[in-house]
């Protein structure tokens, strides 16, 4: 399910492009992320913050609920990327909803200068709570 260079970068780039419209007054820790649809599609989500902290929504879990309300449901890969100066990695919360939709999913994590780092979810999530090991 590997990707090319060019599904890649093109991957990254719209996850750069998502993270400009985060809300993150709170924070100041803007984050994108673009989710590649086993059909080709690529749906972009961003980091929405509220003042009360806990409802606000990761990017990643943005574009899955964007996505899962357009009809998508199968996933091939994901890119995320922040302004930090190392690999963004997903939060736990996230990880758990990568989970649920794709056991094989590839992440992306980046850096402003475009490098990246490539891990399947059961390597970031292992002996994760997922549908197979509740639907046997």
């Amino acid at each position: 399910m590997s990707l090319s260079d060019t599904e890649i970068q093109s991957l990254i780039q719209q996850s750069f492009e998502a993270k400009e419209f985060s809300y993150s007054p709170y924070s100041k820790f803007p984050v994108g992320a673009a989710l590649l649809c086993q059909d080709g599609t690529v749906v972009t989500g961003c980091n929405v913050e509220n003042a009360a902290y806990a409802p606000a929504v990761c990017a990643e879990r943005c574009a899955y609920t964007k996505a899962i309300s357009m009809g998508q449901k199968e996933f091939k890969a994901i890119a995320i990327s922040s302004n930090l100066d190392d690999f963004i990695a997903p939060c736990g919360v996230c990880r758990q909803t990568m989970v649920e939709f794709s056991e094989d999913i590839d992440v992306y994590m980046t850096k402003p200068d475009g490098t990246y780092k490539m891990m399947k979810i059961t390597e970031l999530l292992p002996h994760s709570f997922r549908p197979s090991r509740l639907l046997q």
